[in-house]
């Protein structure tokens, strides 16, 4: 199998392939390496591999498996494999090996595939870009100066460059769907609680994250969650298995009453400029899904997109602050002198000042959240809006400028956190990293599964995504929505060239 052949299926394609001994595990196995080599020093993308232990492994997987030895990527955050480094995207965890599998990776591994790498990711995923720097930073694959979005964006570049045809990710604030709508892939993240981040954390970001992969095709996605989903030993989260997620891409939607916004009281608060292609995107999504017989009406989701960002942000500083705390118990080194980036200590030291009352009446803010959009949900099936305010952006556009990282070095003067916090310093955060993508939080706060979809692309070659929200627990009828979709549009028909 040569490197074009390789790129030319999905997933499950490739594993039909092997299953019917049209190829060998070896030979798919082979074509990735030769694409990572190929490819990989221009896209950035993977930050470590492990060809020769994922040769090994595949030997060992089970014939019958869903997967059948197809290659795949993990992202270097939280996705534990036994006795190897997982750097977090940070220089003060490159030497640090993780004690054993994380759940995800073991199920990964069971459902067969063969894991070759870990993707890039901004440090401890904190960023909706991929600038890590410890780390390369991974490129656009469609166009190369901009970025593939972040915290996932090794893996959407992996993924979009023809690397691996799918990529693990995870989402705490819209962490898989903003790669994948700057890079034209499917991305959906799982309702909370459906993918277990055992055994070495119950749940991140109180429950905000949830783990899953950016495919080319939605089938890849809905088998992927058939075989990982359901809860872990010990999960705080009391969610069984569930089977027929890839079953359920047979039967379309009918009759959905979708509500369409451009997701202004999110937006606004923050200063948001919606670019005029994103509108189109949006506006030809909604005119598509009528066209399927499907009800569109325009209506606002009923939150208040200010306390919605405050109380992301506050839960951020206070989780920072904390994960701080633990990388200097697991590397044994000061958190005052730990290598990290400006922003990052900075951003610890504003939640070491946070006050618990603050962090607690934050998280409340999450259940009104979530009631609020459950009864929208009563009038609508399913919430349409933007993924993100524009195309991807250019690479180091939102990274912060140096004037903003020796700003923030001032924190670390006795007292000025405490002050700076007190003076509206998590407002002034909140415009300035979620004022392109104040969109995306809300799923990760109500819990409740959203997805990217790669249904448009602007005149001057930049995918747009456009997001669709479904009631708590309703991957399913997202899932067949979808595979309609891609039916109709179908966007896996090419990759961009690299």
């Amino acid at each position: 199998m040569d490197v074009g052949d390789y790129r030319a299926h999905d997933a499950l394609g490739l594993a039909a392939l092997i299953r019917a001994g049209e190829v060998s595990r070896e030979e798919v196995l082979a074509a990735a390496c030769a694409a990572i080599e190929a490819d990989n020093p221009a896209l950035g993308a993977v930050v470590r591999t492990r060809f020769e232990r994922a040769a090994e492994e595949a030997r060992a997987l089970d014939a019958d498996a869903p997967f059948a030895g197809v290659p795949t990527l993990t992202k270097d955050l939280l996705m534990a494999i036994g006795g190897e480094p997982l750097a977090f995207g940070s220089a003060a965890m490159a030497e640090w090996r993780a004690p054993e599998d994380s759940s995800l990776v073991r199920r990964v591994r069971e459902a067969g595939f063969a894991i070759l790498g870990q993707t890039a990711t901004p440090e401890l995923g904190l960023m909706g870009i991929t600038e890590p720097k410890a780390f390369p930073h991974p490129v656009n694959p469609w166009a190369p100066a901009h970025s593939p979005g972040g915290s996932s964006g090794g893996s959407a570049a992996a993924v979009a460059g023809g690397l691996v045809p799918l990529a693990l990710a995870g989402d705490g604030g819209g962490s898989i769907r903003i790669p994948a709508s700057h890079c034209g892939l499917f991305g959906l993240k799982p309702s909370r609680g459906r993918v277990p981040l055992g055994p070495m954390f119950g749940e991140v970001w109180q429950g905000a994250v949830v783990e899953h992969a950016l495919t080319r095709s939605v089938r890849d996605s809905a088998a992927l969650l058939d075989a990982i989903n359901g809860m872990d030993e010990g999960s705080p989260w009391p969610l069984p298995r569930e089977a027929g997620f890839l079953a359920a891409l047979e039967r379309p939607p009918e009759g959905l009453r979708v509500a369409v916004s451009l997701g202004e009281p999110l937006g606004a608060p923050l200063g948001t400029r919606l670019d005029p292609e994103v509108r189109r995107a949006v506006e030809q999504a909604a005119a598509r899904l009528e066209g399927l017989g499907h009800h569109v009406e325009w209506a606002d989701p009923p939150v208040d997109g200010e306390a919605l960002a405050d109380s992301y942000l506050t839960l951020y500083l206070g989780h920072l602050a904390a994960d701080l705390a633990w990388i200097s118990e697991q590397t044994g080194v000061p958190v005052s002198r730990l290598a990290l980036e400006p922003s990052t200590r900075a951003i610890g030291r504003l939640g070491r000042c946070l006050p618990a009352r603050d962090y607690e009446s934050a998280k409340r803010y999450w259940n009104r959240a979530a009631r609020e959009m459950a009864a929208f949900h009563r009038r609508f099936d399913m919430l349409l809006m933007p993924v993100a305010a524009t195309p991807a952006p250019r690479r180091g556009e939102l990274y912060p400028s140096a004037a903003r990282e020796r700003l923030m070095s001032l924190l670390a003067i006795p007292g000025s956190a405490h002050l700076a916090l007190r003076a509206g310093m998590l407002k002034r955060l909140a415009a300035d990293s979620l004022r392109r993508t104040p969109y995306t939080q809300l799923a990760n706060l109500t819990g409740q599964p959203a997805m990217s979809l790669p249904l448009h692309i602007t005149p001057e070659g930049l995918p747009v995504g456009v997001q669709v929200l479904g009631p708590m627990g309703d991957e399913k009828r997202l899932l067949a929505l979808a595979a309609r979709l891609e039916a109709e549009v179908a966007w896996g028909r090419h990759l961009p060239r690299v």
